[in-house]
């Protein structure tokens, strides 16, 4: 949601203290690696001492001369390999925060994956035990282990095919030449290229002719990873980090898809989302107020674009501060008349909420949290001020010992179902943390924040009627005591000092960090984009540059400098937290900015602040598949129609459609930019109307997809490489991807087009609107006469698609509808599917229905468990390419269905046969042909 302010050369370099480093040409040649000795080995894993080989080197840190090194066989398909230093004070991510698999659970004589070394210098591969294939080579240069440094480079084939290494809005199959990826979260408005952006996922899935394979580097530390191919050093990654130590999954997939499950396992497995959830959500930075939404959601009814969730921006705040109302614009009384409306017509509610809370009285958060010691502080004891739209702001400290406490007492108050604003999910921005103002050393952020918070907009009277809404909202307004006064705020500026506060200092040992560092100016510069230039990541502090310094300490002992890539994701745990503590029945809805590694297991994410430009619209097509598939973050979705700058009708009525076909689908924008709401224009209005009700036909079969994904890591979006790895043409294809298991989604791309060229794999297809049959030949097709409302959709054949017979204005109308099975007969004359049905909200569920459909011979069986009962009927069944596949020399002309006769409906120029029938989906049956 923020704008970036950009830094001006000048006023920077004012700004910036630093050191002066030397800069040799070939710095860690001299580093002699390490010997392994004392090894010792079981059937599960081995141990060793390594120790430094000669002279340290001593180029961005001191060389530490004794480590351990530990190799697990943690499963038979996932290999556990760490080097850590001997004495156990190196930073490692802690376990609280991110709990470790279980180690050991198998040997070497039944993993996939096999662990070789050499003792001197020492260096390690991992390979495939059946085929001996080298995997990851760390021969390829010396190992570093420094005291704010580590090196480890892995020899690749050249021109891999490598995906993730995220968060980027880089092409999905990485560049393998010349190549760096950052990770280290920035607030990145715009979300540009080679850059580093929200969010830290350093794990990388690799596709070769005999397979696929996984590796995942549990860091947390900034770091560089580098790819790239020379003649002297041949095609390699290497990693590059700031800290921490070297903590290595390797997952021996054999597919793209097994390795998604094998990382899930290590991270977590994604939350449930409620079924509600996977609706069309609204939002705009810059409504003026509680009347301009309350008017946006009336438009949208009116305009016949189901609406099922209204997104509210920090516009609602009182000068922007978290847990505030602008008692003028969106007094508390129209917030709860608004989220009253909304519930009673099946609709769902949403507000922001950041993590900075404002250096002021009012709304009391501060002083609350001030009591409960939850604030970053500095060297004094003093709070650490930044800056944010409010003006100053204090940070949460989310490893201080009351931070859940206080977090879910603002939650219990500000969100009170009987006194506050009922939302039903939240929304988080600006989590990195971002302290965009106020650059590095941000040591004057009063100053800083003299005028910076907008003066928000006029205050007016209820322009015209609002049709099914409180009096508050009609021009009349209300007899009574309503009122909209500032009268409300008692507002000053707390002191600097509170007596009780004093700052944690740096604890040794127990893998708190070494002492010793300098925490403001590694000497190792990482490419972090929020730094005026690359190399003042280094003398000149750039890594604190707009967020919070990292010299900071936590409560626990931590430095900012290890942990500032989890601020973001822990506040997500802790807010789930939080929102359950409201509704413990229900599952918390949580969309987030930035993530790390294992996000997924309590939030969804929505992909920053894109710009309204055609390279974006193609930007979200990558972006969101990469974060279901690869990072297990299955709620991802970019703001339709853009964020930043002017969207025209064109573009967001290709973007509508678009989104339609994403987990996460939400039209927002930006304050200053023209509204964008899909009733705007005429092509928004229908493209809207058209593939909302196409999506939610799909929701069943899409939520069923997201079920699988938390219950086993497999995909709910997948790029074409995961379904068809054996064929090379679909490693780099980011334009066009599957949704769920089985529907082709092939947006047009280009400005002004009315055509696409859709790859299409050596396969059975069918178009989704006619259900015409289309056989793959492994090369592309041309799809034409695509207006701005159209998009492409293929059905997979090999695949049952349960679908609703018809679509509805919302999700809890839509459940009340009839399903209908498409059956897309593959070429082995065979095809199969899924149906996952519950309540739809609850956190534990007290009866789920979880039906089979498999298809073979003219038999369609369905079968499974069926607890949930509730409006699960059955009203048609179409089978795509039945005579094709049985080879009938006449056309079907009846079906036995649970035992009973129902004719056929045949198209015999698509071959496509449709039987209607009024079956429960609540026991087994069959539907056979009659020969």
């Amino acid at each position: 949601m923020a704008s970036l302010l950009f830094l001006a050369a000048a006023a920077s370099a004012t700004a910036l203290a630093g050191r002066t480093y030397p800069t040799p040409s070939d710095p860690l040649s001299a580093c002699p690696g390490y010997a392994a000795s004392n090894v010792k080995t079981t059937a599960s894993g081995l141990t060793a001492s390594l120790t430094l080989a000669g002279k340290g080197c001593d180029v961005y840190g001191t060389d530490l001369k004794d480590l351990v090194l530990e190799v697990s066989y943690d499963t038979d398909s996932r290999l556990h390999v760490k080097i850590q230093d001997a004495a156990n004070d190196v930073y490692q991510v802690p376990e609280s925060f991110f709990p470790r698999p279980t180690s050991g659970g198998s040997t070497k004589s039944k993993s996939a994956l096999k662990f070789d070394y050499v003792k001197k210098p020492f260096s390690f591969k991992v390979s495939r035990s059946d085929s001996n294939e080298v995997l990851f080579d760390t021969s390829a240069a010396s190992l570093v282990f420094e005291s704010q440094y580590l090196r480890l480079r892995t020899k690749l084939p050249k021109n891999p095919s490598l995906y993730g290494l995220g968060e980027h809005s880089d092409p999905f199959k990485l560049n393998t030449t010349n190549y760096i990826r950052t990770l280290w979260s920035q607030d990145s408005y715009s979300v540009p290229t080679g850059a580093n952006l929200y969010g830290n996922h350093p794990v990388y899935y690799e596709q070769r002719d005999s397979g696929a394979h996984g590796v995942f580097f549990l860091n947390s530390n900034g770091m560089d990873i580098k790819i790239d191919n020379t003649p002297k050093e041949g095609q390699y990654l290497e990693y590059n980090t700031l800290g921490g130590v070297l903590d290595f999954y390797f997952f021996a997939g054999p597919s793209l898809i097994d390795v998604a499950q094998q990382y899930a396992g290590v991270v977590g497995l994604p939350t449930e989302m409620p079924y509600w959830g996977l609706g069309f959500h609204n939002c705009r930075y810059g409504y003026q107020d509680a009347y301009e939404v309350a008017e946006v959601v009336y438009n949208y009814s009116q305009a016949a674009i189901p609406l099922e969730t209204m997104w509210t921006d920090i516009d609602y705040m009182y000068r922007r501060r978290t847990f505030s109302l602008d008692p003028e614009r969106f007094s508390l009384s129209m917030m709860r008349d608004l989220v009253d409306y909304l519930h009673s017509h099946d609709q769902h509610y949403v507000l922001m909420v950041d993590p900075d809370i404002a250096y002021q009285d009012y709304p009391g958060s501060l002083q609350r949290g001030i009591e409960d010691n939850v604030f970053l502080l500095r060297e004094n004891g003093s709070v650490w001020k930044g800056v944010v739209w409010p003006g100053v702001v204090a940070f949460p400290d989310w490893f201080s010992v009351n931070i859940t406490k206080f977090w879910t007492n603002e939650f219990a108050m500000f969100f009170n179902k009987d006194t506050g604003v009922d939302i039903d999910a939240l929304w988080i921005d600006l989590n990195e943390p971002s302290n965009f103002p106020c650059y590095f050393p941000c040591d004057n952020p009063d100053a800083v924040a003299v005028g910076f918070t907008p003066e928000p907009p006029a205050v007016r009277t209820p322009p015209r009627p609002l049709p099914g809404f409180s009096c508050e909202f009609q021009p009349e307004g209300c007899n009574g005591t309503q009122t909209r006064s500032l009268d409300v705020i008692r507002d000053s500026t707390p002191p600097d000092f509170f007596a009780h506060l004093t700052r944690a200092e740096p604890v040794s040992g127990q893998q708190k960090g070494l002492p010793g560092r300098d925490l403001l100016y590694p000497k190792y510069a990482i490419h972090n984009k929020a730094a005026y230039l690359d190399s003042w990541n280094a003398a000149e502090g750039g890594i604190s540059n707009k967020t919070v310094n990292t010299d900071v300490i936590h409560q626990n002992g931590l430095a900012e400098y290890d942990v500032h890539n989890l601020f973001g994701s822990m506040m997500s745990e802790t807010s789930y937290d939080a929102m359950l503590a409201r509704r413990p029945t229900d599952r918390p809805l949580i969309i987030t900015r930035s993530t790390f590694s294992g996000a997924g297991k309590k939030v969804g994410h929505w992909l920053g602040d894109n710009l309204s430009i055609w390279d974006h619209y193609r930007l979200a097509v990558r972006s969101m598949m990469t974060f279901v598939s690869v990072y297990q973050v299955p709620m991802a979705g970019t703001d339709v129609c853009g964020f930043g700058a002017n969207t025209t009708e064109q573009l967001c009525a290709r973007w509508a459609a678009l989104g339609a076909f994403s987990t996460f689908y939400r039209v927002h924008n930006e304050l200053g930019s023209i509204p964008q709401e899909l009733y705007r224009w005429p092509a928004t209005t229908e493209s809207g109307r058209k593939n909302i009700a196409i999506r939610y036909q799909l929701l069943d079969y899409l939520y069923t997809a997201m079920h699988q994904q938390s219950v086993d890591g497999t995909p709910a979006i997948n790029p074409m490489v995961f379904l068809y790895p054996e064929d090379k043409k679909t490693a780099s294809l980011d334009l066009q991807y599957f949704f769920g298991p089985g529907l082709l989604v092939a947006p047009v791309t280009e400005e002004d087009a009315t055509s696409v060229d859709v790859y299409l794999p050596d396969d059975t297809f069918y178009d989704w609107y006619t259900h015409k049959r289309i056989e793959g030949a492994g090369k592309n097709i041309k799809v034409t006469d695509q207006g701005w409302t159209d998009i492409p959709l293929f059905l997979r054949g090999g695949v049952v698609f349960p679908v609703r017979a018809e679509s509805a204005l919302t999700t809890t109308e839509l459940r009340t509808k009839p399903f209908e099975l498409i059956v897309a007969i593959g070429r082995d004359g065979k095809a199969s599917g899924s149906l996952y049905v519950d309540d739809g909200i609850s956190v534990t569920q007290q009866a789920t229905t979880d039906i089979k459909f498999t298809y073979a011979k003219g038999v369609l069986a369905v079968s499974g468990s069926f607890g949930y009962t509730k409006d699960l009927r059955l009203s048609k069944v179409t089978f795509l390419g039945l005579g094709k596949s049985h080879g009938l020399k006449r056309a079907v002309e009846s079906f036995n269905v649970a035992g009973q006769t129902v004719q056929a409906n045949v198209n015999t120029a698509n071959d496509v046969v449709t039987i209607e029938v009024d079956e429960d989906l609540t026991k087994a049956f069959t539907v056979k042909v009659n020969a």
